[in-house]
């Protein structure tokens, strides 16, 4: 299928999604990717390289170009795609970028990938109920977050609208999309520390795409 366009195409795949600024990239988004993949019969995981995350500080954010080599050195294969689509799009948020997607890409069927990190913080994001309710949304498990995000404030908002993995994409989902954890080894390794320790990109292993 190749790496996506700017101006989108009518490709018919299901396509996960995982954002983040990958400050660098590291085995833990390889991790991710791959369970996304296998658990969910997904076509591909685009890494999609955030031009500026709305919540992450700029002091210490490498350049985009950067981020986005560092991406690019865990992609292999073509089912795990480097991409930093959002700055061709202009966008910054998410809400926003699955808006412009679903328009650029209206046969593909994309699933929105969250760390449970990020669960937790979900209701932080800017129209997060309405990304929710229109994306299907599959949650990996983070050391230290997974419990507090299945007892936190978006997972009991959307408790109802949980389903396995494997139900995920099934169908039968009437005006609200489903949501599901995918049981995976929860991997401690973190951007920061990888900034922290000085290794950079050294420990970058071939993702299991």
């Amino acid at each position: 299928m190749g790496r996506p366009g700017a101006w989108g195409d009518r490709r018919r795949a299901r396509i996960g999604l995982l954002g983040g600024s990958f400050n660098p990239a590291h085995a833990g988004h390889a991790h991710v990717a791959g369970r996304a993949l296998a658990a969910l019969g997904l076509d591909q995981v685009w890494l999609m390289v955030s031009p500026g995350n709305p919540l992450k500080p700029r002091t210490g954010m490498a350049p985009l170009a950067d981020r986005l080599a560092s991406a690019r050195a865990i992609a292999c294969g073509a089912r795990l795609v480097a991409t930093d689509i959002e700055r061709p799009l202009g966008t910054r948020y998410t809400a926003d970028t699955l808006e412009a997607l679903h328009r650029r890409f209206p046969r593909a069927e994309f699933v929105l990938i969250l760390g449970a990190d990020n669960l937790v913080q979900f209701p932080r994001w800017g129209r997060w109920r309405q990304i929710a309710q229109d994306t299907p949304i599959a949650v990996l498990p983070r050391p230290g977050f997974t419990r507090k995000a299945l007892h936190g404030q978006a997972a009991a908002v959307l408790a109802r609208h949980r389903r396995h993995p494997r139900a995920l994409l099934a169908g039968g989902a009437k005006g609200h999309a489903p949501w599901c954890l995918i049981p995976a080894r929860e991997m401690a390794l973190s951007a920061t520390a990888i900034r922290q320790s000085g290794l950079g990109g050294g420990i970058l292993p071939r993702a299991a795409a």
